[in-house]
Formats: structure tokens, C-alpha cells, sequence
């Protein structure tokens, strides 16, 4: 086993950013840096932010030699210039969420670990084969998938099992150290005490699922909905204009974001299959996590990823998804029955204890020591694999024609 192991890693964007993304990976790396001997982040920073970007990962930044903008040639760059670093050369591996930063690694001889959300084999089937040679290369250590609904996407592929292991993402329990009631939440953010709330945060766009929200909002006149994360007027924001019982809130800090969580009657996670089956944009969202340790009751959809966390009747309410009337239905029994509330957010604060970020590091240090001990595994690229991509690579290009989309929905 590994005891003194050194880790360069590799962010793409620049930092502070205020996406998910931004938010795994950097919380991630900075947890997972107590247990290492030594540790970089290689970034693309303008000099002004570099103070800001190592106080974010509590770790040296090592500047990638890559321009701001535009994103495609900054990450085409971060990757081709990433084994000019010595540190590059110092570490015993690259840790990325990024596949062309993870391919360039391995060509300038390091190993890599690859840490992402998304199921790409079945999101751009064209890339199949490539992805395939690439994870099963002797130099790539594994795939630390944020779903084990995107780490069967792999094993379908033919991707060595020993390669592959799902760590869900987690939250930081100091967040909600100091509770705050529910009224006065409320209070702060200006709703009465018995208003009942229903209270959405995220990115406030077409891609979440909000439609089908609005549409609920207006059977249930008695509930307010909080959209909690707009960036201003888009078809979410115009869509609910007309609806009074329907407030959109700009954008928060992780300073005021709580206020609004700890107002929630309900917090909900829109149950759609349009972020994962029609966008590909959410998987697992993050923002469940952070629900989980709140303390307020969760409603969500029952969809395959987030069946994997939250449970139906012991750590929320899971309701079909895409389906007007279950989404009012169970909003009604969860702001109707406080005993039936109360229950579930008990469950979903004891379940969360497992889901912080401390501890996701220690399960992927420990994942990254068997890794770097282990002898590499075969790959299983076969008849079946070869079929599933040409049929995968036909209909992505029919997709791409007809919609311009990159990513192609998952079938029945």
C-alpha cells in the first residue's frame, strides 16, 4: 500500500467558479489532500485569482499554460501542456474529470484516475471504442463514477470491473451545524411563519424539470414555490410570472443559500427524467446531498439515479416522474401529515451521516491505494461492444442531425 502518495490535480475551468463541478472536484481534492504526502492543482488561472484558487483547494496551484477563453482551446491546452509541469512528473498520478486532460496524461507516461458524473459511452456512443482503449489502458488506474447508474455504462462497454467504483458525492456538515428553526427561517427571508413552502434550489432553467412544477404550483394555491437560483429572465422565469404562488430568488451565496433550505416546508428535487434521459445534464444531482442533511423533508422523483440515495417512505417521498398529479399528490401528503414529514426528515439526517465529503475522501484514498497496488486488468471489448456502438454511433448521428444536440437520450 501507498502511504506517501503524491497527486497533481487537474482542473479544467478556471476558479472561484460557482458551479457543481467546481464543487466536487475542488472539495474533493481538498479533503483527499490530508491523507497525501504531496499535492498541486493544475488550473487555468489569471495571476489575479491565484490567491483565491489555492485558498479554494487549500493545495499549490500550478497554472496551466492555457488561456481563459474560449473553453474549447483552454481545454485542448490544459491537457497538451499539462506534462511540461514537473510536478506532473513528481506525482504518482493525475487526478481529472476531464477525458482529454486523462488521455494526454496517459500518452506523456502517468498514471491517471478519472472522477466524473456523467455515463459518456451512452451520452456520445461514437466514442465509444476510443473510451474503451483509453480506461482499459494499463496506465489508467480507474474510474471513480459519481452513480452506479453511470458505472453500468462502463461495465456495458466492457471496461475491467476491478476499474470501476461508485462513490456517491457527499455534503459539508457544518452547513447545518447550527440548525435553524423553521419560522425563523421563514423570517429571514421574508415569508410568514404559516405559509407552507416548497422550496427548489439549483440552476433555474429549462433543463431541471421546473415546467412540470409550475403546472403542479398551480393546484396548489395553498403552497408557496421557491425557485431558488436564478441568473434572470429565461422560459422557467416567464413561465411563472403568471403563476402568483411561484417566487423566483436570484442566485445565492453558500452564506444565504441555508436560509432558504432551512425555510423549506419541502425541499424538492423536480421528479423528471428530463435532466438525465433529454439533457444529460444532471445525474445524481448534488443537490441532494445537501438536502439529505438539512433536517426538512425531500421530494423527488422516482428515477433510477436518485432511487440509488433516496428511498421511498424511510428518506423521502419518491413520486412518479413527469407526472402532474403524483407531484400533487405528494406534495399534499407532505405538507398535510406532519408526522409522515417529520419521520422522513429523520431518516434523510441520519442517512446523510454517511455522505460527507470527509467521508467520500477517505473511501477514494483508500480506493487509490488498491489501485496503485493492483496489477492492471484485461479488458472485455467484444462482438456484443462492437454492435452496441455502431447501432449507439448510427442513432447519435441521427439525433445530432435532426437536433443539433450533443448528447443522445437514453432509449426505453
Amino acid at each position: 500500500m501507498n502511504n506517501a502518495m503524491k497527486i497533481l490535480f487537474a482542473f479544467e475551468n478556471p476558479l472561484p467558479s460557482a458551479e457543481a463541478d467546481a464543487e466536487v472536484f475542488i472539495t474533493t481534492a481538498r479533503y483527499l489532500r490530508a491523507h497525501l504526502q504531496e499535492s498541486w492543482l493544475h488550473v487555468p488561472a489569471a495571476w489575479q485569482n491565484m490567491a483565491a484558487a489555492e485558498a479554494l483547494a487549500e493545495m499549490p496551484v500550478i497554472p496551466a499554460f492555457a488561456p481563459l477563453k474560449p473553453a474549447a482551446l483552454r481545454h485542448f491546452l490544459c491537457g497538451l501542456t499539462i506534462g511540461l509541469r514537473r510536478e506532473f512528473h513528481q506525482a504518482d498520478l493525475v487526478y481529472t474529470r476531464n477525458l482529454f486532460v486523462a488521455w494526454m496524461a496517459i500518452l506523456y507516461g502517468q498514471r491517471v484516475v478519472f472522477d466524473h458524473y456523467r455515463p459518456w459511452p451512452d451520452q456520445i456512443p461514437p466514442l465509444q471504442r476510443w473510451l474503451y482503449k483509453l480506461f482499459s489502458h494499463k496506465r489508467f488506474l480507474g474510474n471513480i463514477c459519481h452513480s452506479d447508474y453511470t458505472l453500468r455504462k462502463y461495465l456495458a462497454l466492457g471496461v475491467p470491473p476491478e476499474k470501476l467504483r461508485c462513490i456517491h458525492n457527499g455534503f459539508e456538515p457544518k452547513r447545518f451545524a447550527a440548525p435553524i428553526p423553521l419560522a425563523e427561517a421563514k423570517a429571514r427571508i421574508g415569508v410568514a411563519e404559516d405559509t407552507k413552502t416548497v422550496v427548489y434550489t439549483g440552476r433555474v432553467n429549462h433543463k431541471k424539470g421546473l415546467e412540470l412544477v409550475i403546472e403542479a404550483a398551480k393546484q396548489l394555491p395553498q403552497l408557496t414555490f421557491l425557485f431558488v437560483g436564478s441568473y434572470g429572465e429565461g422560459p422557467v422565469e416567464a413561465l411563472a410570472r403568471a403563476v402568483p404562488n411561484v417566487q423566483i430568488v436570484p442566485w445565492q451565496t453558500e452564506a444565504t443559500l441555508g436560509n432558504y433550505i432551512s425555510a423549506a416546508d419541502v425541499l424538492l428535487v423536480p421528479p423528471s427524467f428530463q435532466p438525465l434521459a433529454k439533457f444529460g445534464s444532471t445525474v445524481l444531482p448534488l443537490k441532494l446531498f445537501l438536502y439529505l442533511g438539512s433536517g426538512r423533508p425531500i421530494l423527488a422523483g422516482n428515477t433510477p439515479d436518485v432511487a440509488e440515495v433516496l428511498k421511498h417512505d424511510e428518506n423521502a417521498f419518491l413520486c412518479a416522474p413527469d407526472d402532474v398529479a403524483a407531484l400533487v399528490a405528494g406534495l399534499r401528503a407532505l405538507t398535510e401529515d406532519d408526522a409522515l414529514a417529520a419521520r422522513l426528515a429523520a431518516g434523510a439526517a441520519a442517512d446523510s451521516r454517511s455522505y460527507s465529503w470527509a467521508a467520500r475522501a477517505e473511501t477514494i484514498f483508500a480506493t487509490l491505494q488498491g489501485w496503485l497496488a493492483d496489477a492492471p486488468f484485461p479488458g472485455q471489448w467484444g462482438a456484443a461492444q462492437q454492435a452496441a456502438w455502431k447501432d449507439g454511433s448510427r442513432r447519435w448521428w441521427g439525433h445530432f442531425i435532426r437536433t443539433r444536440g450533443l448528447v443522445l437520450p437514453p432509449g426505453p
